[in-house]
């Protein structure tokens, strides 16, 4: 299921995300050489929608055109299926950034490859580039509180989120033997995302490969996810009708990274219909009558919160999550 390369062939350099097909017939592996041997690990379309990633690789290799880039690079490029049709993921598929553990399907074996590949090479980092479905800040995720993990993401930006909510990610997979980070670069229609992504792909390339950085109060704002909020699957559920169980706000994503007082509306609620949202911390327990009431036919915040990665794509929704619910960290001491 896997191919592997050893060059970035320059045919792609003029294809989009959902032509990628025509010349990949499924996930790939590229090892492109560079002046420093160690490489950088950099995934992109885990999910086939989120083609920001792909963007900035194909603005990095057009920007140092026949010259070597600054480091090596270990380029994996997910879903070109899904992209093809614009999709996170087929109905038929996993999601490809949920099977980088154990797992009996043709995509876990293909993970598996991908791991046994890069570890021997030794990267000095992985950079999983997303998109969000609705409204967020730039931000990044890290899964240990390490220094070389936090400086690896404080170099992205300010806001940087520890999660520990998802057990088969890809870069808790590498977070086992080199700093590990998505980087979360907005909505892929909106501008920066790209310009973005590629000024931190350069930084990356061009270090001395060392993410040590000791970082002080103020540094960055770090958050960590404490609960996924989920809509169950018997709940009809959608932005616009009145034959929903559960009407959620058309703009709910305009919430994100905002610290919400108690009573805050997401939706309204059927009379009757006992709907209510599925929200669980990393260990499995329902929260959801901690964090959610219903108020008078709206479904409110029932604590202050704050959301993050709220989509407003009903089949995002489904395949996901509806978001994450996050509280402040103080820095960890070094």
């Amino acid at each position: 299921m896997l191919r592997i390369f050893d060059h970035f062939p320059k045919d792609l350099l003029e294809l989009e995300a959902p032509c990628l097909h025509q010349v990949l017939d499924g996930p790939t592996l590229m090892h492109i050489e560079g002046q420093k041997k160690q490489p950088l690990y950099v995934s992109v379309l885990l999910h086939g929608n989120e083609v920001t990633g792909w963007e900035t690789v194909q603005a990095l290799f057009a920007s140092h055109g026949e010259g070597a880039l600054p480091r090596s690079i270990s380029l994996f490029i997910g879903n070109v299926a899904a992209a093809k049709h614009g999709l996170r993921h087929l109905d038929a598929q996993p999601d490809y950034n949920r099977i980088w553990g154990q797992g009996n399907t043709p995509e876990h074996a293909m993970a598996a490859e991908v791991l046994k590949e890069m570890l021997p090479r030794d990267p000095i980092a992985c950079i999983d580039i997303h998109n969000t479905s609705g409204t967020n800040p730039h931000h990044a995720v890290v899964h240990a509180l390490a220094p070389e993990h936090l400086a690896l993401a404080s170099r992205f930006g300010h806001f940087v989120v520890y999660s520990d909510q998802q057990e088969m990610l890809q870069t808790r997979a590498f977070g086992n033997f080199c700093p590990s980070v998505i980087i979360e670069c907005g909505m892929p229609d909106r501008p920066g995302g790209v310009e973005h992504a590629l000024a931190y792909l350069q930084s990356c390339l061009e270090s001395d490969g060392a993410f040590e950085a000791h970082l002080h109060p103020g540094d960055i704002d770090l958050f960590q996810n404490v609960a996924t909020v989920e809509v169950p699957e018997a709940l009809r559920f959608g932005f616009e009708g009145n034959d929903l169980d559960l009407r959620l706000l058309p703009d709910l994503d305009q919430l994100n990274f905002n610290e919400l007082p108690s009573g805050t509306a997401f939706g309204e609620v059927r009379p009757g219909s006992g709907a209510r949202l599925r929200v669980t911390d990393a260990a499995g327990h329902d929260l959801g009558d901690r964090y959610f009431r219903v108020e008078d036919g709206r479904l409110v915040t029932a604590v202050r919160v704050m959301p993050s990665l709220v989509s407003t794509d009903a089949r995002i929704i489904r395949q996901d999550c509806l978001c994450y619910l996050m509280e402040r960290m103080t820095l960890p001491k070094a």
